[in-house]
């Protein structure tokens, strides 16, 4: 038995996984539901969880599956994308559709045909690792032609650790998400699991090693099972 909200909530992601591809932000999901705090729609994705109606894929960023409805719920019942946004006083999410969401998971396509618009996932360290940001609804513009095949996310770089490969403080990179990359590749690594760094990848053994492209930095050398790859670079975005 699903409260009210809860199921206001489920319905609503299922809609716009279907719609747009890729699950709602935080920020989406709270207007969605007219509520004041991003707290009560992790309460609600939680006891969802719970339940077996949703499901998370994690440290990946908005990675939420639908496992199933309400009784009662029918998917193909539920109304149309025109229907929903034609409708009074709906939410309807900032979607434009176009070509490049079909071929590129995960990204929105923008109102100039030769750019997608991005999620911007926060601010990653070119230094010490710190926790990223993985949930603040926002995007960025991006040349699709900078863009492969596959799902992409933007982070802002902080720290300088990383400057004689090009990369400095302020910059915005493009990454490719991805669990597998190979030696001397740029990647986005995952430390124990909480902490997240911008580094050149070094496979050592059974140990990994975190390489800076600054002098003044060391590498970081960890247990092989204590590094998640979470994406590689891709592209650099720079404002002067």
């Amino acid at each position: 038995m699903l409260t009210r909200k809860q199921h206001e909530l489920l319905v609503f992601i299922d809609h716009h996984l279907r719609t747009t591809g890729f699950s709602p932000s935080f920020e989406e999901m709270k207007a969605a539901l007219n509520l004041r705090s991003k707290s009560g729609i992790h309460r609600l994705i939680s006891a969802l969880e719970e339940r077996g109606f949703l499901s998370r894929r994690h440290h990946r960023a908005r990675a939420l599956e639908v496992t199933r409805l309400p009784e009662g719920v029918d998917a193909a019942l539920l109304p149309d994308v025109e229907e929903e946004l034609e409708a009074p006083g709906n939410f309807a999410p900032n979607v434009i559709q176009g070509d490049f969401s079909g071929r590129l998971p995960g990204v929105r396509a923008a109102a100039s045909a030769g750019a997608v618009q991005l999620p911007m996932y926060g601010r990653i360290a070119a230094g010490l690792p710190i926790e990223a940001l993985r949930d603040t609804g926002a995007h960025i513009e991006v040349p699709v032609a900078m863009l492969g095949s596959g799902e992409h996310y933007a982070l802002e770089v902080a720290g300088d650790s990383m400057v004689d490969a090009g990369i400095q403080d302020g910059d915005t990179v493009i990454i490719r998400r991805t669990e597998q990359a190979d030696t001397g590749q740029i990647i986005v690594a995952m430390v124990d699991d909480t902490e997240v760094t911008l580094k050149r990848l070094r496979r050592r053994g059974q140990s990994v090693a975190l390489e800076p492209a600054n002098v003044t930095h060391k590498a970081q050398i960890y247990p092989a099972d204590r590094v998640k790859v979470q994406g590689r670079l891709v592209g650099l975005l720079r404002k002067y």
